[in-house]
């Protein structure tokens, strides 16, 4: 993966805690902060600043599409699930970070990766048709 573009949370921790929220912003940086302090913070990544001020510049580039697909692999191998696999599907949460707060950010995504299919295999594996 580039360590430029995405960073796993547990990579996140190697950085030094001064230079975190200027790379990460403000949420990854809390996120890698929490996971270096050993409290139950889920397999995550972070697609960084740096990734953001690249896009700003060049638009989406397949150096961000290779960061990307291997954040995202990473995060599958480590919860053991795999994005729209109905049988075991990983969902997850879409967040903006900037270093510093600023209004007119993004809003949040969840359960990004739920299908219908997904949804059902959420409700089978629960028990419960509603959950999912």
């Amino acid at each position: 993966m580039s360590k430029q573009f995405g960073l796993s949370f547990a990579q996140g921790v190697t950085l030094p805690e001064s230079e975190r929220a200027a790379l990460l912003g403000g949420k990854g940086a809390g996120l890698a902060r929490m996971t270096a302090l050993g409290l139950p913070v889920p397999a995550g990544f972070t697609l960084t600043t740096k990734a953001c001020q690249s896009y700003l510049k060049d638009g989406w580039t397949a150096d961000k599409e290779n960061a990307l697909v291997d954040c995202l692999k990473e995060l599958e191998t480590a919860s053991g699930k795999r994005l729209g696999d109905p049988s075991s599907p990983l969902l997850v949460s879409v967040r903006s970070g900037a270093p510093i707060p600023m209004p007119g950010m993004m809003d949040t995504v969840l359960n990004a990766g739920m299908t219908n299919d997904t949804a059902q295999a959420l409700g089978q594996a629960t028990g419960d048709a509603r959950f999912g």
